[in-house]
């Protein structure tokens, strides 16, 4: 009863069905979830400064300018820790609900990202970031 001559020769071949299939699952959910990461981000249309139609005016509207420096609501210069009271304040004056932020390049990204939130939290209803025109922009700085 000694052992056969198939059973003591090893296996020499590699299965490479496991890893079809493995590669398979890993394709099929990298196809599922790709669409979902594209749309997770936030969609900014960017508006021309020449346009004079809008739903509201610079006067309706609560205005934030964030500067590297300081932060500006309505044109007066707030601390940094009496953003939020001032701006519950100035939102609860408006009517509409709505803010224009406007920033420097040179401001800081967490300052501005900051106040946005701040601005949702103190009941703004509507956020309008905007920009200042190139060329105005370049006639102040020469």
């Amino acid at each position: 009863m000694g052992a056969s001559a198939d059973e003591e020769t090893a296996i020499s071949e590699i299965n490479i069905t496991p890893l079809v299939d493995v590669c398979l699952v890993l394709v099929i959910i990298f196809m599922v979830t790709s669409p979902m990461v594209v749309q997770s981000g936030i969609v900014v249309n960017s508006s021309k400064v020449t346009e004079s139609v809008g739903k509201s005016t610079k006067d309706e509207a609560v205005q934030i300018k964030v500067t590297s420096k300081a932060v500006y609501i309505n044109n007066k210069k707030v601390a940094d820790e009496s953003v939020y009271p001032a701006l519950k304040a100035a939102l609860d004056a408006n009517k509409k609900k709505v803010t224009m932020i406007t920033s420097d390049r040179d401001a800081i990204h967490g300052r501005l990202v900051n106040v946005l939130d701040m601005a949702k939290k103190a009941g703004a209803k509507s956020l309008t970031i905007m920009r200042e025109d190139k060329k105005k922009g370049a006639a102040a700085s020469e």
